[in-house]
């Protein structure tokens, strides 16, 4: 068979000389051992938090060895291709602070570029057309129903299911056979000519999860879809050289595409990058654990987080503790040095599956918030409210001064520990809601309600604005005493029996008056920010609800 003629045939036109492409897109000049690393998501709209896994450790890996993070966008499947999605990916990676030195929609050199892959389609054909001179490559032309059928005969022998040996029918056809079949118009797909036997095993050294055993591929996949667009396993092998990636970092579900990738390389005659397959992100669903589900788990997604308002910072710090299995004690034992100081580590990277536990989240956000000052505390609630937050919420801006002692109260600024009661920006928004006039009773009262109103009136007859804290509580304990309430804890201790509870039952019926909440900040404190009208008011609507 003449495969030049064949080429011309398939693939007609002039394309560049391959050298063309290898000196456009030279190897970089990066120190040794520096990484290239990319992330390469398609444009669905939908971004999850596998992405921001792999992302994380795509730009440690490459920032922390001098190397460089490329951003490529492999939208060869126009059919799930959503308007946007783009921007949005860019967006959600920046809000996590990841830092793309290249690629699609980043200022920057983007000395490789383009970074779509569908206006890289002249690349991929050329070296289709060399494979196809080589005799590495075919033309295929099963209809859908054809290989529908196939699969099924496969399935029904209980044989694995592809395009290979007997099964592959346009293989081995003849030129002639080939000329009749485009001569009567045939659509067509280019395959790749696997030399692979299926029954032969080697061991690959991953990057994350050490030496592992893999059969020879012996598909013959799909390298150019019928519109001449290239698929995955093609174009990834023909950018990742190009652009000169050096490690590539993705999900254990390609593992099973590992073979076909590593003789994609061999075949185009390039070196090798390195492969590392983290693992997936599990969950505990009652006694056993799964994979986060799109459908099942709205955590899934990183619009959640910001939705939610999760501090960015927070989600990393806990992403890091998932990526490498020393970066807890790191953290704890310096909490102040830059994420960045972290030696990261791809050994560290776990084999198995990572449980993903919102819960500890949530316990690093606590955290992280509460490390805040008052003042940058303020600025991210303010962000997320303008975002996400509603009118009311976004009002409560309109007195920063007020809302910053609001903050330095809440977060115990100033005090010996830090309060801990922030975990979200929409947590914390309904958290403060009741100094803003958003009174909500959460709480229920633990005294019946003669008890209740009695503390609340003698508290209104004896309040005074103006009481230092010490006074202020020195009169909470009269009442008590003269409601028969024990004034001491440790009379009540002593003989609870004598009294109809303690001081801390009194406080806490004022509590809940002002506040909705039987646990708040210092209650002095936030008499003292609502001001007497405010406090009053409080007080005498909770007598007379």
């Amino acid at each position: 068979m003449d495969f030049n003629q064949l080429a011309e045939r398939l693939l007609p036109g002039e394309y560049p000389d391959l050298e063309t492409y290898e000196n456009k897109y030279p190897p970089r000049d990066l120190p040794a051992k520096a990484e290239v690393t990319r992330l390469a998501p398609s444009p669905t709209g939908f971004i999850h938090l596998g992405n921001l896994f792999v992302a994380i450790a795509n730009e440690r890996i490459a920032h922390q060895s001098g190397g460089t993070l490329y951003l490529r966008i492999e939208d060869t499947d126009l059919k799930r291709k959503v308007d946007g999605a783009v921007e949005a990916v860019i967006a959600a990676l920046d809000y996590f602070d990841i830092r793309f030195d290249e690629g699609a929609e980043i200022d920057g050199a983007n000395a490789y570029a383009p970074y779509y892959q569908r206006q890289r389609a002249e690349i991929y054909r050329a070296y289709a057309k060399e494979l196809i001179r080589k005799g590495r490559a075919y033309p295929c032309f099963c209809t859908e129903e054809e290989l529908s059928a196939l699969r099924d005969e496969q399935t029904a022998n209980k044989e694995i299911t592809g395009y290979y040996g007997k099964y592959a029918k346009c293989r081995n056809l003849s030129e002639a056979e080939i000329c009749a079949a485009l001569d009567a118009g045939k659509p067509y797909v280019i395959r790749l000519k696997s030399m692979g036997d299926a029954s032969k095993k080697f061991t690959f050294h991953d990057e994350i999860k050490g030496d592992v055993t893999v059969t020879e591929n012996d598909q013959d996949v799909v390298i150019l879809k019928s519109d001449g667009i290239p698929t995955y396993h093609f174009a990834h092998a023909v950018d990742d050289h190009l652009m000169r990636t050096t490690l590539v970092i993705r999900g254990e579900e390609w593992l099973a595409s590992l073979p076909i990738h590593l003789e994609l390389f061999d075949v185009l005659g390039f070196k090798r990058p390195k492969y590392g397959h983290n693992c997936s992100l599990m969950k505990m669903d009652g006694e056993s654990k799964r994979k986060l589900s799109k459908r099942k788990d709205p955590e899934l997604s990183l619009s959640f987080y910001r939705q939610e308002g999760y501090h960015p910072f927070a989600v990393k710090v806990y992403m890091l503790t998932l990526l490498n299995s020393d970066f807890e004690e790191w953290h704890r034992k310096f909490p102040e040095k830059p994420l960045e100081e972290f030696p990261f580590r791809i050994s560290k990277m776990s084999r198995s599956g990572a449980l993903f536990d919102l819960d500890k989240l949530n316990d690093i956000s606590k955290t992280e918030l509460s490390a805040l000052s008052a003042e940058d505390m303020l600025a991210f609630l303010k962000e997320w409210a303008l975002a996400y937050g509603s009118e009311k919420e976004q009002a409560y801006f309109a007195d920063e001064d007020y809302l910053l002692k609001v903050l330095s109260l809440c977060m115990g600024v100033g005090g010996k520990k830090r309060r801990k009661d922030f975990v979200t920006a929409r947590q914390a928004m309904g958290e403060i809601g009741y100094f803003f006039g958003d009174y909500v009773q959460k709480d229920a009262y633990r005294v019946d309600k003669a008890a209740r109103d009695a503390v609340l009136e003698k508290f209104l007859e004896s309040y005074d604005p103006a009481d230092d804290a010490q006074v202020w509580f020195s009169k909470v304990k009269e009442i008590a005493s003269s409601l028969g309430f024990a004034a001491e804890m440790r009379d009540y201790k002593a003989n609870p029996e004598a009294y109809k509870g303690s001081v801390s039952d009194v406080a806490e019926v004022l509590r809940i008056a002002v506040t909705g909440k039987a646990n708040s900040p210092d209650l002095w404190t936030i008499m003292q920010i609502f001001g007497e009208r405010r406090t009053r008011e409080r007080i005498a609507a909770a007598i007379n609800a």
